[in-house]
């Protein structure tokens, strides 16, 4: 019976760890299960969970913001899934956007504005000037995958960081002649 005791030792050796010291320390979050939604199952409230740390990070009040760090293309069925939500919310999309007009944009904003400028210029080069309209959903997923790729998106930000200053300056033109259109 002796020999079929486990040591502390003999447990972190099978866990794979050297040393208790060794492992990740434990957030707050870890310790604790409150639901997200309270009543609803897990699988409502995980993905509801992850909406919201995905599309919080840099969209306003849009349900479906234009996410550049998702991991997968989209499929033909979830493109006319978003096409049939996008019509469904058309007049609330509009009525942000001239709410939007009247604001100026926050330095987040227009770094967003200023990345997707420098990602379409990126694109272009690769389909030689065809608009994305006309390109199959194959070839934009392929493409979309190009982008993807760590060192392309590294020279997007570094050349967004170089284009910002243009971007805002653009912006405050426009505000400019917003104000002084209504006077």
């Amino acid at each position: 019976m002796a020999d079929k005791l486990l040591r502390f030792k003999d447990i972190l050796e099978m866990d794979g760890q050297a040393h208790p010291f060794d492992r990740p320390k434990l957030s707050f979050n870890d310790l604790h299960v409150t639901q997200y939604r309270p009543g609803e199952d897990e699988l409502t409230n995980y993905r509801a969970y992850r909406r919201r740390k995905v599309h919080d990070v840099g969209s306003d009040t849009a349900t479906y913001s234009e996410s550049t760090d998702m991991e997968e293309a989209l499929t033909v069925q979830q493109r006319m899934a978003r096409k049939r939500h996008m019509k469904k919310i058309k007049f609330k999309i509009k009525r942000g956007r001239e709410i939007a007009k009247r604001r100026i944009a926050s330095k987040e904003k227009l770094m967003k504005r200023t990345r997707r400028q420098v990602r379409l210029a990126f694109m272009k080069r690769f389909t030689k000037d065809i608009p994305k309209s006309e390109l199959t959903f194959a070839r934009r997923q392929e493409i979309e995958k190009r982008l993807e790729k760590p060192a392309i998106k590294k020279r997007i930000d570094m050349l967004a960081r170089k284009a910002y200053p243009k971007v805002r300056a653009a912006e405050l033109e426009r505000k400019r002649k917003s104000r002084n259109a209504k006077k």
